[in-house]
C-alpha cells in the first residue's frame, strides 16, 4: 500500500512509536488507543478505515497483535524501514525496563525489593483469569450456531485442562485444536481439495515435537524454542504466553522457581510495551544478558516477519477461510489456557500471606473493577510491608 502524502520521517517515527513504547502501560488495548490517538486523530496519517483493517488483520496473527500494529503501521507510513525503526522503538523502552527489573530481582536484592515481587507474584493468578474471561464473549460471538459452540466449548477445555497436564506440550493442543477446527469447516463444505491443505495442517504437531525433541537439554536451543513459541505460537492475546513459558522455564529446564517466574509476569504486566517481553526474564534467569536479548529478539522476530512478509495480503488474510477456521479453533483453545495457567501460578504461591493477596486483588479486579497496574503495584506494596515487618517471603 503506498504511503500517505504527509507521511513522517523517520526519526518522527522513532520518537512517536518510543513515546508510545514508554508510555503504554495497561496492556493492548492502551496501546491501540495511543496508536489510533497518533496516526489517525493527531496526526491523520491513516484514515480510519485503514488503522480498523490493520487491526482486524493482526489480531488474525499468531503473536502480540498490538506490537505488530505498531510495526503494521510504521509499515504503511514509511515502507520496510519504518517498520524495523518504528517496531524497534516500540518494544525497546520496556524491554530496557524489564531487563534492569529481572537483574534487581533475580540477583540479590534486599528483603523489601523480594517482598514486592513476592506480593505482585501472588496476584498473578487472578489477572491470568481475567485476561481469560475478558477475551470469552469476543470469541463466543464468532462461534456462530449450536455445533460451533459445543466445539468452542470442547476447545476451551481442552485448553484449560492441557495447561495443568501438558505442560510444555500445551502448544501441540493449540495446533491441534486449530486442524480440528479447519477439518470439520472443510468437511462441511465438502470441497475435493481439502484431502491435501488438511493433511499439511495436521502434519504441523508431529513436525513440532520433532523441533521439540532436538532442545531438551536447557541451553541456547532450548531458549530459542521457548521464546519462538512465545513470539509465534501463542493465539488468543498475549497472556497465553504465560502457560507456554511456565512449564519449560520452571518444570522442565529449570531456569527459574515458581516464585521467580510470578515475579517475571507481574514485571511483565507491571512495565510499558506488549507483555512478550516478559520472556526476557526468563531468557535472563537462563542465560544472563545474553540470554534476555537473545529471547528477546526470536521472540519479536515473528512479529516483523509476519508485516514485512505478508501486509500487502492482509486484506486476503482477513476473509480467507482456512486461516479463520483455524484460528476459530486454536483461539478458544489459547483462551483456556490463559484461565487454566491460573491453577499452577497459584500453587506456585509458597506462603499464607500470599494467598490473602491473591484473594485480596481478586477483588480489586473483579469487584472493584481496578486496572492491571494498579492491583499489581497495589500487591507489591502490601508484600514490602510484609518484607519489612519480617514476615517469610517465597522463594
Amino acid at each position: 500500500m503506498p504511503a500517505p502524502a504527509t507521511a513522517p520521517t523517520l526519526g518522527t517515527i522513532v520518537r512517536e512509536w518510543g513515546r508510545i513504547g514508554c508510555l503504554g502501560f495497561g496492556g493492548p488495548p492502551a496501546h491501540v488507543q495511543l496508536l489510533r490517538e497518533l496516526v489517525v486523530t493527531r496526526r491523520g496519517w491513516l484514515a480510519s478505515d485503514d488503522f480498523e483493517h490493520g487491526i482486524a488483520a493482526t489480531n488474525v496473527l499468531p503473536g502480540p497483535a498490538s506490537t505488530q500494529l505498531a510495526i503494521y503501521c510504521a509499515w504503511r507510513l514509511r515502507g520496510i524501514a519504518g517498520a524495523l525503526v518504528g517496531g524497534a522503538a516500540f518494544i525497546v523502552p520496556g524491554l530496557v525496563l524489564i531487563i534492569l527489573l529481572a537483574a534487581l530481582f533475580l540477583g540479590h536484592p534486599p528483603d523489601w525489593i523480594r517482598g514486592v515481587g513476592a506480593g505482585a507474584g501472588a496476584v498473578v493468578a487472578a489477572v491470568a483469569v481475567q485476561a481469560g474471561v475478558s477475551l470469552m464473549p469476543g470469541s463466543w460471538s464468532r462461534a456462530a450456531g449450536q455445533a460451533h459452540r459445543a466445539r468452542w466449548i470442547g476447545y476451551l477445555l481442552a485448553g484449560a485442562v492441557s495447561t495443568a497436564l501438558l505442560g510444555p506440550w500445551l502448544v501441540l493442543v493449540l495446533l491441534a485444536c486449530g486442524a480440528i477446527e479447519l477439518l470439520w469447516r472443510r468437511a462441511d463444505a465438502g470441497r475435493a481439495s481439502g484431502t491435501s491443505g488438511c493433511a499439511r495442517a495436521i502434519a504441523w504437531p508431529p513436525l513440532l515435537v520433532l523441533a521439540a525433541a532436538t532442545v531438551t537439554a536447557g541451553g541456547l536451543a532450548a531458549l530459542c524454542w521457548t521464546a519462538f513459541k512465545v513470539g509465534a505460537l501463542s493465539y488468543g492475546g498475549g497472556f497465553v504466553i504465560i502457560p507456554l513459558m511456565q512449564a519449560d522455564a520452571v518444570e522442565h529446564y529449570r531456569w527459574m522457581t515458581d516464585g521467580e517466574f510470578l515475579n517475571a509476569v507481574a514485571l511483565g504486566q507491571a512495565t510499558p510495551g506488549p507483555v512478550t517481553q516478559t520472556i526476557a526474564v526468563v531468557g535472563y534467569a537462563a542465560h544472563g544478558l545474553g540470554g534476555a536479548l537473545l529471547a528477546s529478539l526470536v521472540a519479536f522476530a515473528p512479529s516483523f516477519s509476519f508485516i514485512l512478509l505478508g501486509a500487502d495480503r492482509f486484506d486476503r488474510l482477513r476473509t480467507q477461510p482456512d486461516a479463520r477456521a483455524f484460528l476459530d479453533g486454536a483461539g478458544p483453545a489459547a483462551i483456556g489456557a490463559i484461565v487454566g495457567s491460573a491453577i499452577p501460578l497459584a500453587l506456585g504461591l509458597s506462603q499464607t500471606w500470599q494467598i490473602a493477596v491473591l484473594a485480596g486483588g481478586a477483588l480489586l479486579l473483579f469487584v472493584a473493577r481496578r486496572g492491571t497496574v494498579t492491583t499489581l503495584l497495589s500487591a507489591g506494596a502490601v508484600g514490602a510491608i510484609v518484607a519489612l515487618a519480617g514476615g517469610p517471603l517465597s522463594g
